[in-house]
């Protein structure tokens, strides 16, 4: 596995597993229960460390199987993300949903606690007082923002004593300009963040599978001359870049395996442009 700096001498995996859809949409699902939790572990087992998880994913339910597919490994090896839900940003209400959100995950801590979206109805100087709270009793390691636009991340900064180390947002080769609110992702977020060291976690890298198989001219003839799927081309496209990491999300054995093969190697700088510049 690759890694990035997320903050001073502490790593992140290049690449994590997503998992929106495990454990229901926004309500709770256990129907594939056990399914679930096989293609957590699996990941583990394939060396994929960094689980990106939320509250809002299967009201809690994914959370709850994450939980109970990291119990057999050691936890100081993973590294686990979650989110606190927009209407949960008062101070007290933040402070709650992580201690729920731990209590699911069966762990001390979450070594990445991000607020999943800005919420205009309630003061952000508030809700960070909370997040730094969680940092302060080590409830979190680090705290991030998810779905912000520069002017929501500059807001933040006022008001938080520790750094805010990542923004997650969606981000891949059919969405480069579809950024938050008023911004761009390359024109703005995206420089803003690489500027102030917060690490871009791109979600929906594969923007649900539709850079995952023939029809794209330009990435079917890259994937040719590396012998890689498309997949694994639109992957390493993000990851070349200097402060992006990527979370697809899969619970197919064979797909896991497939975008693992993102890493370990680097798209020439000619190849990288033309993609820019097809896309």
């Amino acid at each position: 596995m690759d890694y990035k700096i997320l903050d001073e001498n502490v790593k992140i995996p290049v690449f994590g597993i997503g998992t929106w859809g495990i454990g229901g949409g926004m309500v709770r699902d256990t129907t594939n229960d056990e399914e679930d939790i096989s293609a957590i572990k699996a990941a583990m087992e394939l060396g994929i460390t960094h689980i990106d998880t939320a509250e809002m994913y299967g009201d809690g339910h994914c959370e709850e199987l994450v939980g109970i597919a990291i119990r057999d490994f050691d936890r100081e090896t993973l590294f686990i993300t979650t989110k606190v839900l927009p209407e949960h940003l008062r101070y007290n209400d933040v402070i709650k949903a992580a201690e729920r959100s731990l209590r699911r995950l069966k762990t001390d801590y979450i070594d990445l606690y991000l607020i999943h979206g800005p919420n205009p109805n309630i003061p952000i100087e508030e809700t960070m007082k909370a997040m730094y709270y969680l940092v302060e009793q080590k409830m979190a390691k680090f705290i991030g923002v998810s779905n912000f636009g520069v002017e929501h991340i500059k807001e933040a900064l006022k008001y938080i004593k520790n750094k805010i180390v990542a923004n997650q947002i969606e981000y891949n080769l059919l969405a480069r300009n579809r950024g938050s609110f008023t911004n761009d992702m390359e024109s703005d977020i995206i420089p803003y963040c690489e500027g102030n060291d917060i690490l871009v976690i791109a979600y929906a890298p594969l923007a649900k599978g539709g850079l995952t198989k023939p029809g794209y001219k330009i990435l079917d003839n890259i994937a040719r001359k590396y012998n890689k799927t498309q997949a694994q081309i639109a992957l390493n496209w993000l990851i070349s870049q200097k402060n992006v990491v990527v979370i697809p999300k899969s619970t197919n054995i064979e797909h896991l395996k497939e975008n693992l093969g993102a890493v370990g190697w680097r798209l020439k700088q000619e190849d990288i442009d033309r993609l820019n510049n097809e896309f």
